[in-house]
């Protein structure tokens, strides 16, 4: 049986991706192809992943394989992409009834650059966030030239499996990364500051921990289903003189509103600085 599809790095998020696709019975295990960098990550990935799941490192002549598949999935660091074992044009693709199609999850690395290294692909760009590997993620989707509706909605089939989709114009996915796949980071920050700080109060620690996790996600539903803004959540709880307003007129004193945004705006940057 041919490889259909074909996987480059398997790193947690492709994985993330790709296993739900196999459970699900949208791809059939023996028809996809996966190459990772070492034999110690093919040792490694070969005990864990399920049984019959074609993966080999990339110096096995078999790798080349994975090039031979009308859809991939890039998944490795930016820095390794300069050093693919691909050349274009090296595999004639005239049999396929449409030029194959790279999906890349590299942070900051644009749809021109892909186009100029695959030119034989039509080539989309997808940001998918960590929330993904528990199916309640964000990707945002940006399209290289020339993509068939067909090749556009097999695409979003993929990611819809984990995650909700977003279309975006391309110059918006690095602000989309900076707030979606950097976020959970300043979340779990948050959550560690607030649990650090019942501590201090005087809660045990496995509890504080456990309060700010399920307050941080209880908020976050809150806003959702209600269509708050979040001043409006803000409002409904800070009473006059109370506790909430102490607290909050002692975060804004502290400058954390503009550390935040601060965040978002250099990660946005560093995006960018990624495709240089």
């Amino acid at each position: 049986m041919p490889f259909s599809f074909g996987v480059i790095g398997l790193g947690q998020m492709a994985q993330a991706i790709l296993l739900p696709l196999i459970e699900r019975g949208d791809l059939n295990i023996d028809e996809v192809m996966s190459v990772v960098a070492s034999k110690e990550s093919h040792d490694r990935l070969r005990d864990e992943l399920p049984k019959g799941f074609n993966i080999c490192s990339s110096d096995d002549i078999s790798s080349k394989q994975v090039w031979k598949t009308p859809i991939k999935l890039l998944a490795i660091k930016p820095q390794q992409l300069n050093n693919l074992n691909y050349s274009p044009f090296e595999i004639d693709f005239s049999s396929f009834p449409e030029k194959p199609v790279l999906i890349s999850i590299l942070a900051g690395v644009t749809i021109s650059k892909l186009e100029a290294l695959f030119p034989d692909h039509y080539c989309v760009r997808a940001v998918p966030n960590s929330p993904a590997l528990v199916g309640a993620g964000l990707t945002g989707l940006s399209w290289g030239n020339g993509i068939s509706l067909n090749q556009k909605t097999l695409v979003q089939s993929y990611f819809k499996v984990i995650s909700e989709v977003l279309e975006l114009p391309e110059s918006q996915l690095d602000a989309f990364l900076a707030l979606t796949s950097s976020g959970p980071a300043y979340v779990a920050l948050i959550a560690e500051a607030l649990a650090d700080g019942a501590v201090a109060a005087g809660l045990p620690r496995l509890l504080a921990n456990y309060l700010a996790n399920r307050t941080l996600s209880g908020s976050a539903t809150l806003m959702r289903k209600k269509e708050l803004h979040p001043a409006q959540l803000k409002d409904l709880v800070a009473s006059p003189g109370g506790t909430t307003i102490s607290a909050l007129r002692h975060l804004e004193m502290s400058g954390i509103r503009s550390a935040l945004i601060e965040a978002v705006v250099r990660a946005a940057e560093r995006s960018r600085e990624l495709n240089g």
